[in-house]
């Protein structure tokens, strides 16, 4: 079994309960965007020394780019709709960050509400999130996802 395959079954085991799925579905893309967007609000020192002053040299890229070499490992195909994901997430954060409105405070306020779902979610499951066991669970979940919408595509993964 390809190791993929192992960790989203894995990750399946403990998000059988419908709520919990659903509440995954809209609870884990914001937990993704609103990383990328408290990384993006960090002052980016010596990420833009090294990128130049663009406008997406700073740490959400580097996370960013860091999450697609762990995809890479694991699925190319995945890694291409998560990649697509990623970019949407970094335009999203730009846009709020170029209105009035603090993408930090946007970011934050958008993390704890999602956890709190999470962690609701997982109460009504009954188990524990598949991150207490093996962190790199943070970044299998929106593969999880991913998987799932291929399958819906017919798209190999």
């Amino acid at each position: 079994m390809r190791k993929i395959d192992q960790l989203l079954n894995e990750y399946g085991e403990s998000h059988q309960n419908q709520t919990n799925k659903t509440i995954h579905w809209i609870c884990v893309p914001l937990i993704f965007f609103s990383v990328v967007g408290l990384l993006a609000s960090l002052p980016a020192g010596i990420v833009e020394a090294i990128m130049g002053d663009r406008p997406y040299a700073n740490w959400a890229t580097v996370f960013t780019i860091l999450a697609i070499a762990y995809y890479v490992t694991l699925s190319v195909p995945l890694t291409i709709g998560m990649m697509l994901f990623a970019a949407l997430c970094l335009m999203v954060a730009g846009k709020i960050e170029a209105t009035a409105t603090p993408l930090w405070a946007v970011s934050l306020f958008i993390f704890v509400v999602a956890w709190i779902g999470q962690f609701y979610g997982h109460k009504v499951e009954g188990k524990k999130p598949s991150f207490f066991k093996d962190l790199q669970f943070l970044l299998i979940g929106p593969a999880w996802l991913m998987h799932f919408v291929y399958k819906k595509l017919g798209i190999p993964y």
